[in-house]
């Protein structure tokens, strides 16, 4: 599962033909989640309140660049590098 995106201890994934509907995976420290990109919404597992916060507030930015890489990923193609969080 190819990391797409990590900032601040938080890694973010995508399955290559993953189930729909889109979303990605979250990884910080041993905790683990699934959201939703459209909407935005946690589908499994639990992240801190400032994880989640920084996740969502991330995702929201790069929405379109992570819709951009499920269609890649749903073809097998290589996923681009999404820019993480600055502080």
């Amino acid at each position: 599962m190819p990391t797409i995106a990590l900032f601040w201890g938080i890694r973010i994934l995508m399955y290559w033909n993953d189930h729909e509907p889109p979303h990605f995976h979250v990884e910080y420290q041993e905790q683990k989640a699934v959201l939703g990109v459209d909407p935005l919404v946690v589908q499994k597992g639990c992240l801190p309140n400032r994880v989640l916060r920084l996740v969502l507030a991330w995702a929201e930015l790069h929405k379109e660049e992570l819709l951009q890489d499920w269609e890649l990923s749903r073809d097998g193609k290589p996923l681009q590098l999404i820019e993480g969080l600055k502080s």
